[in-house]
């Protein structure tokens, strides 16, 4: 494989890649070679950071088809640089990351072979240190080194690994002094709590964390790991998935039902009601819970969320930040943010991406369960908590193709000519406090809401999201914006156009 070759399988702050034939018939691109070579980068990589030797370097993967081969070939990769790899067998990410700081002896880096929700045919590799998890510049490094590198596929035998007990046992033990109850070693007793793994690596928590906690998970659904992903993709936002969940708490009668992605680094969750914590419900309810611990932090999320979040947090008394999309993007904020005096405890993406500070702000969907029950083993009321938050009354996204070949530049274009308009368009406002695309807020006349148009820095398109308060709402501001976009070029507007019309 070429330079080139490596360059396209980089996603963002991860590798992703096809693994297997399929039915769509896309090329295979993420070969066991492939993923050697970047696994013996990451150790020399690791090793241009730390005076240790040798590293040590724990592996983990989902239940994809492909992972056990591409772990094979991990080891291979990481033991051709005089590394030692660890064979976590079927894990989590967050827990691929944990290995590297809980413990005695933690690991010296990690990697993770999953593809998070995507079809079963992808696969993909997402690599830590104990400072966190590698940026995008990071994984530029590897593609660049990866390339040309003599690797002898020997089939290196690791040394096994039991950390995922000693992560349930972190778990659990977060849950048990966060309710402090009576009967100390099972807080959860009492309570019905279901678990959806999708049949992705999630199963563990129903049967090591929340069983041992007193828990009855009876009702809870493909726990078993299955690469092919036979009943539903493991993705908290996916429609099926969505409901199957909703369906299975409901019929279980559980005061809670929780859904992983996945490699367990989103979650959702369903009251006993039906409710979906999802997207600004999630991340109102976690605001509440870390306000009340640490009254005036400053919750960074998306940009995204609602009008009416903004207003749930800043009466919890906390401060709301509106930043990028990208869980990266948001997490790397709040750190920054702490790292210069201005205290910020959660950081979230409508995604269902959360990390919170006390946790290494480590994006872990178990963590933000665990937030969850202690509330639940306390005896409290989930949809009190957030009985305050104002649901918007209609929510749309739209998708515009971009057809010019500069996607970027053209963008930015776009982008100005909406920012322009702004001002000479009647019922517009700009949003003061706004780091990406052109957000822009509507009076009660022209649509009650707002709506955000930005670039997408990995496909070539342009979202839109519009949010009204009012029936019919966001017909008129899309209208009012069509009528703006039609003297821009190289964008399909016939999206917005159908949007507006039907």
């Amino acid at each position: 494989m070429t330079i080139e070759d490596y360059a396209k399988l980089r996603n963002g702050s991860d590798i992703r890649g096809i693994a297997m034939e399929n039915e769509w018939n896309e090329a295979v691109n993420l070969t066991p070679e492939a993923v050697s070579h970047l696994a013996a980068a990451f150790a020399l990589w690791l090793g241009e950071r730390t005076d240790r030797r040798p590293l040590r370097i724990a592996v983990g993967r989902d239940s994809r088809l492909t992972g056990p081969e591409l772990q094979k070939s991990v080891f291979d990769g990481i033991a051709s640089e005089g590394a030692l790899p660890f064979d976590l067998g079927l894990a989590s990410t967050p827990a691929c990351f944990m290995s590297t700081v809980l413990g005695d002896s933690p690991f010296d880096g990690s990697i993770m072979i999953t593809a998070s929700h995507l079809p079963y045919h992808r696969n993909g590799m997402k690599f830590f240190s104990p400072k966190g998890g590698l940026e995008k510049e990071d994984i530029v490094s590897l593609t660049e080194a990866a390339p040309g590198r003599r690797i002898e596929r020997t089939g290196t035998v690791p040394e096994k690994s039991d950390f995922m007990d000693s992560y349930c046992a972190y778990l659990k033990e977060k849950i048990r002094s966060g309710v402090n109850a009576a009967d100390h070693d099972h807080p959860l007793n009492g309570l019905r709590i279901i678990v959806d793994a999708g049949n992705g690596a999630g199963g563990f928590f129903a049967d090591k964390v929340l069983k041992e906690l007193g828990a009855d998970t009876e009702g809870s659904r493909y726990l078993e790991p299955d690469g092919r992903f036979p009943n539903h993709i493991p993705n908290p936002e996916n429609k099926e998935a969505a409901e199957a969940i909703r369906e299975a708490t409901i019929g279980a009668g559980a005061d809670l039902g929780i859904i992983f992605d996945t490699d367990v680094d989103r979650a959702g969750a369903v009251l006993p009601d039906g409710r979906a914590l999802t997207r600004n419900d999630l991340i109102a309810v976690l605001s509440a819970i870390v306000i009340n611990e640490h009254p005036g932090t400053t919750i960074v999320t998306d940009s995204i969320t609602s009008d009416g979040l903004s207003a749930f947090i800043r009466e919890k008394g906390g401060i709301h930040r509106r930043f990028k999309r990208g869980y990266r993007n948001v997490i790397n904020e709040s750190v920054r943010l702490n790292n210069e005096g201005t205290e910020s405890h959660l950081a979230i993406e409508t995604s269902g991406h959360g990390a919170l500070k006390e946790n290494y702000f480590l994006d872990d969907g178990a963590y933000l369960m665990v937030k969850l029950l202690i509330e639940l083993g306390k005896g409290k009321n989930i949809n009190d908590m957030i009985a305050g938050l104002k649901e918007p009354l209609e929510s749309t996204e739209i998708r515009f193709p971009v057809t010019a070949k500069d996607v970027q530049e053209n963008g930015d274009r776009v982008l100005s000519l909406l920012s322009e308009s702004a001002g000479s368009t009647e019922g517009w406002s700009l949003e003061k406090e706004n780091y990406e695309g052109v957000r822009i807020n509507t009076d009660e006349a022209h649509g009650s809401g707002w709506f955000l148009l930005r670039k997408s820095l990995h496909e070539p398109i342009m979202p839109l999201n519009l949010e009204s308060e009012t029936k019919g709402g966001n017909k008129v501001m899309a209208a009012a914006l069509l009528n703006v976009l039609k003297a821009a070029s190289g964008i399909d507007l016939s999206p917005l156009e159908d949007f507006v019309q039907n």
